[in-house]
């Protein structure tokens, strides 16, 4: 008897990166997580496909994404970056040869990235075509998210979020033939309904959910603590595996007649403020399962060490070890000890979900999902054996009697929420608010991007209808807003992870606006600003079919 539904959520998402350097930032970082997560994941999925494993899965890829995968120029380089692994590994191979554990571990990593090899052009080197053919058959549901992974809650005008939720849904029925049923909020960063006063005007702002349902939308995704309250949890709270304020207080827009749920729980969906658009919220018990720096599966001894590289062939020779080691102690990788582990570990997680599940059932008599988020790129790249993990978890409660396996909005569709909840402002960030990206080391970044986006606000009221030159250059001047907004500048700055490279694609993006921007207001546009523009185009080749009057003034959606 099927007690409950269990669905990963996997966030996919790498920067603009194209032709905007190469190691150890820029366009490697597209290389490393396609080559180490979306490439191995395909193919295990296709795997299991194969098999007759009646698995199901949710995953969103973000348009900025998908735009970077299917351009012919990045698959290219992928091909080469593969290709450059084999090598590499066949000189360890002969390098190593008196060393018989590593290389014993040389030619594992020279047949891993042979295969891959094989497996990409197996898929015409088509990683979105592969995605959208396991959505054709049911097997997965693709999510869409904003154009660039704007930070949403801290954009100014409403003409910005408008404009980064429409190219995203566009994006997305361009890349995968359908409309997208489910939308992921960058960060899970959300916003609701507010009073706001521009001068002696005010108005309401609505929701984010509004945006939503204005473009069809009926579901998107929240972090634990907006659904359940309380403290920040999880992710949230930092000290987790991968790359990872306070909240503004608003004057709030109250829904009509509301009531608050005497049950709030991320094991069941919500009506958002009257929406016809529902959210779900992150199952932390099994999030920190993986995400948990200390006590997370990743940590085991036995995985991999991400950080201790070869000082040749940059290839991971070493296993985790100890807690806390130093690098220099760190002891050889044992390809067996590891799928040992992740034998056990994949048994662990499934027990998990069938108990947690079974538990909730028992207590409330609702037929709950559990939604497992996590970002992609942690499985395959971060953890190498991650890919492999939950290959096997999928394959296990496929089979489960206790667990339906769904898709987020198959579930939503067959399960309708039964109370409305009205969510605060918030996000999976540092101290679950905006500070990961609102703080002392970013908030200059902030007041450029809002000054930008007012100016394309009356690029558009001064130009509402362009064509020729005027309309080239007007829709490259917002692929560079677009491309200015995204998270990752002030997520990288904060971090410390790039603060110089993030600051520089930062301004080398307002630059470029600014640059376009006076062209349009100048009139007459001459020949060498008609090739400023297309050599910008072929700089930032990105959404080709970007309509500049998204950007145009408005009051909500």
């Amino acid at each position: 008897m099927k007690l409950g539904a269990f669905t990963f959520l996997l966030h996919s998402h790498i920067p603009y990166c194209r032709q905007a350097g190469r190691w150890p930032h820029g366009e490697e970082w597209l290389h490393e997580a396609a080559s180490g997560t979306y490439l191995p994941l395909l193919l295990a999925l296709l795997s299991l496909r194969e098999r007759g494993i009646p698995f199901r899965l949710t995953i969103t890829m973000t348009p900025v994404l998908l735009e970077q995968l299917a351009d012919p120029l990045i698959r290219e380089h992928l091909e080469e970056f593969l290709k450059d692994k084999v090598r590499r590994a066949e000189e360890d191979v002969k390098r190593l040869e008196k060393e018989e554990h590593r290389a014993r571990l040389a030619r594992f990593y020279r047949d891993r990235y042979q295969g891959l090899l094989e497996g990409f052009y197996s898929l015409g080197g088509d990683l979105v075509g592969g995605f959208r053919g396991l959505q054709e058959e049911g097997y997965i549901e693709v999510v869409a998210s904003a154009a660039t992974h704007a930070y949403l809650p801290l954009l100014e005008r409403d003409s910005s979020i408008f404009a980064q939720l429409r190219m995203g849904v566009e994006g997305y029925r361009h890349h995968f033939r359908r409309e997208p049923r489910s939308l992921w909020l960058p960060e899970c960063g959300y916003r609701p309904g507010f009073f706001a006063s521009e001068g002696e005007k005010s108005h309401i702002r609505p929701g984010l959910e509004a945006f939503l349902e204005k473009l069809g939308i009926g579901l998107f995704f929240v972090e634990t603590h907006l659904i359940e309250g309380g403290e920040p949890v999880g992710k949230a709270m930092g000290g987790v595996l991968g790359p990872y304020g306070d909240i503004p207080r608003r004057f709030l827009v109250p829904p009509p007649a509301y009531r608050e749920p005497t049950l709030k729980s991320t094991y069941l969906p919500y009506w958002v403020s009257g929406a016809s658009v529902a959210a779900i919220g992150r199952n932390n018990r099994t999030g920190m399962q993986v995400w948990s720096a200390d006590w997370g599966y990743p940590g085991d001894f036995r995985y991999r060490e991400f950080h201790k590289k070869d000082g040749v062939s940059g290839l991971q020779y070493w296993k985790v070890t100890g807690a806390r080691l130093d690098l220099a102690y760190k002891e050889l990788y044992s390809p067996e000890e590891a799928r040992q582990a992740v034998r056990e570990h994949s048994e662990h997680y499934c027990r998990l979900v069938e108990e947690l599940l079974d538990s909730f059932h028992r207590e409330t008599g609702h037929y709950g999902i559990i939604l497992a988020a996590y970002d992609t790129e942690l499985f395959g790249h971060w953890w190498f054996e991650g890919v492999e993990w939950l290959s096997q978890v999928l394959e296990k409660l496929s089979s489960s009697t206790g667990v339906e396996m769904a898709t987020a909005s198959s579930y939503l569709e067959a399960h309708s929420p039964e109370d409305v909840l009205a969510l605060p402002e918030g996000s999976w960030g540092q101290a679950g608010g905006h500070f990961t990206w609102d703080n002392g080391e970013t908030s200059w970044v902030w007041p450029l991007i809002h000054e930008a986006e007012n100016r394309m606000e009356g690029l558009v009221a001064r130009h509402p209808q362009a064509q020729g030159p005027l309309l080239e250059v007007l829709s490259q001047a917002g692929r560079e807003v677009l491309l200015l907004q995204s998270s990752d500048w002030p997520f990288l700055i904060t971090t410390g992870q790039a603060r110089e490279y993030a600051t520089l694609r930062f301004q080398e993006h307002l630059q470029r606006f600014n640059s376009l921007a006076r062209v349009a207001d100048a009139g007459e546009i001459t020949g060498p600003d008609l090739q400023l523009c297309r050599e910008l185009w072929e700089r930032d080749k990105v959404f080709p079919r970007l309509d500049y009057r998204h950007f145009g003034e408005r009051e909500g959606p």
